[in-house]
């Protein structure tokens, strides 16, 4: 064995990198022989696995990163996991990332019970709602996310409105109001004297050619009609387009009260109420998980703990007072959401199955810490720099308070927080990942203390000294993979025309750069959101395009 290493020692650094890497490639390999279920609860992991990640066969040995599994997919597996009576969190699902692993733990976890019965009255704002109205912008009522699906011709409008109607039922933030009281905003859970709103539009008569504007004409009009203090906060609009083709239903919804985890747990009780209703079923949806009411008063006590406030040296570390902005090619554009374009690259099929498969094998790193070099380094080489302030948008239901559990719950947890990235001394594609990598491991609760420390906290001064902090002109956010929102069973589609305008064009734009991946269709795909008053689109498109190049100079050959 001695001499062994010591002819490792005389190897070149290349020749060990090389050695080393079809080391790891083999270890791999071995792990992942397909292995079957051998128990009850390996066998229903498996089956959750498969039906989550679109994998039609799961070994006990396989590791989810390498299957291409992320945060968002990991509170559906945790969601479908607790239908089934196996208690699970999403950090016990990184911690044990094979279902052998994961198999050992099941059930040691102690979950809160979650209030079944309405939930109703007073609900203190969250990091996100504050940091929503602390932007003050012009038409805040018209700030909203939205779906627009491709339905059968065979399905009932009317058994669509009473679907549409449980939804608002069994969800409790779908019926949250917000009022201004002496300058201050407030939220209140209503209870279920709540009625939808729910629309009908027969396009039948008109030209096949004009079915398209008249769509996105009438849901623009929809969700620039949301009143924040009267409510509903949801609307729903089903569109018939005759002559035997398929129609068309919108769900909008503010986004004060929802996320994009809300609008994929939506969309599946969309589809399972709707099923059990044209059975002649009664509509029964999987029981519900903590309560956004329970969760928003839970994080305003955990914000005044001395845990949070030990994290203050971390977020007011010197770099990130230094921050530089952005260049701009007209100074003195206006940035408001009217000026908005879009910038979309994707990489093919096959390369997107690297990304999802091969890199986290080999780099033992999840997907959005790829992207995220890949942009770090593409915009700190165009500002001439080594570092860069950037906001990172995530899911923000993690786990840091003991027994709750948000799998299935709907409202708005995005948590949104600077962080500073140094790439001094780091050259080569590989090392700067490993540095990205780490520095994001290094943040304290995956950053949830920010919003709490900026907003929720007891202690003025240091909510002044967090306010003081430089915003980052550049947002980054993954929003994961959207293939499988949908069954393709399901009488239920993503449409190709427009959902309309979500967010009024009188509001200003909250970041110069807003760079947005997912994976549709099999592909990556990332948008660069920018307003052509402050960026030519050549600008942008070499943004996007050196990005995507950094990305595929990590994918393993």
């Amino acid at each position: 064995m001695s001499e062994l290493l010591k002819r490792l020692e005389q190897l070149s650094p290349e020749k060990r990198q090389l050695l080393e890497m079809l080391m790891k490639e083999e270890s791999v390999a071995a792990q992942t022989t397909y292995v079957a279920p051998s128990t009850p609860v390996e066998a229903a992991l498996a089956k959750i696995w498969g039906q989550v990640l679109g994998i039609d066969r799961v070994g006990i040995h396989d590791n989810f990163l390498e299957l291409g599994g992320d945060s968002i997919q990991s509170i559906r597996i945790v969601a479908k996991a607790n239908q089934a009576s196996l208690q699970l969190s999403t950090n016990q699902l990184f911690e044990h990332p094979t279902i052998a692993e994961l198999a050992t733990v099941v059930g040691a976890i102690s979950l809160r019970e979650a209030q079944q019965e309405a939930v109703v009255g007073s609900v203190p704002l969250t990091p996100i709602q504050q940091w929503f109205f602390e932007r003050n912008f012009a038409e805040n009522h018209h700030w909203n996310q939205a779906f627009l699906l491709e339905i059968n011709r065979d399905i009932d409008p009317s058994l669509l409105e009473e679907v549409a109607q449980q939804l608002l039922v069994h969800h409790d933030a779908l019926r949250l109001r917000f009022q201004q009281k002496s300058g201050i905003w407030e939220q209140v859970n209503m209870g279920l004297e709540e009625k939808v709103s729910f629309a009908k539009f027969d396009l039948s008569t008109i030209p096949e050619s004009e079915q398209k504007s008249a769509i996105e004409s009438i849901a623009t009009e929809i969700q620039g009609s949301f009143n924040l203090s009267a409510g509903p906060l949801m609307k729903v609009a089903f569109f018939e387009l005759g002559n035997q083709k398929t129609n068309r239903l919108l769900i909008a919804i503010h986004h004060l009260v929802e996320d994009v985890v809300s609008l994929r747990i939506l969309l599946e009780d969309l589809q399972a109420a709707y099923e059990q209703i044209s059975s002649g079923k009664a509509i029964s949806l999987p029981a519900k998980t903590t309560s956004f009411k329970q969760w928003s008063e839970l994080l305003t006590e955990y914000a005044r703990s001395a845990e949070v406030k030990q994290e203050l040296s971390y977020w007011l570390a010197e770099p990130r007072r230094q921050a530089q902005p952005l260049p701009r090619d007209y100074p003195e554009g206006a940035n408001i959401e009217a000026s908005t374009r879009v910038v979309s690259v994707s990489l093919n099929t096959e390369e997107t199955q690297a990304l999802l498969h091969k890199i986290p094998a080999t780099y033992q790193t999840q997907i959005n810490e790829v992207l995220l070099t890949a942009l770090v380094q593409t915009i700190t080489e165009w500002m001439g720099r080594r570092d860069l302030l950037i906001d990172l948008d995530v899911h923000g239901r993690e786990e840091i308070i003991e027994g709750v559990n948000l799998s299935r719950t709907v409202g708005w947890f995005t948590n949104c927080f600077p962080m500073y990235f140094n790439l001094t001394d780091v050259e080569t594609p590989v090392d700067r990942l490993k540095s990205i990598a780490q520095q994001l491991r290094q943040i304290p609760k995956r950053g949830m203390g920010y919003g709490l420390l900026r907003y929720c906290g007891d202690d003025k001064t240091i909510a002044q000294k967090m306010g003081s902090l430089p915003r980052p002109e550049i947002i980054f956010n993954y929003l994961g993979q959207f293939d499988r929102i949908l069954l393709e069973s399901s009488p239920f589609q993503l449409a190709r025309e427009s959902h309309g305008l979500s967010i009024s064009p009188r509001n200003t734009r909250p970041h110069l750069l807003l760079v947005l991946g997912r994976i549709l269709e099999g592909q990556l795909q990332m948008n660069w959101e920018y307003s052509e008053n402050i960026y030519r689109q050549s600008t942008v498109e070499n943004l996007a395009q050196r990005l995507m190049e950094e990305v595929r100079l990590l994918l393993p050959q």
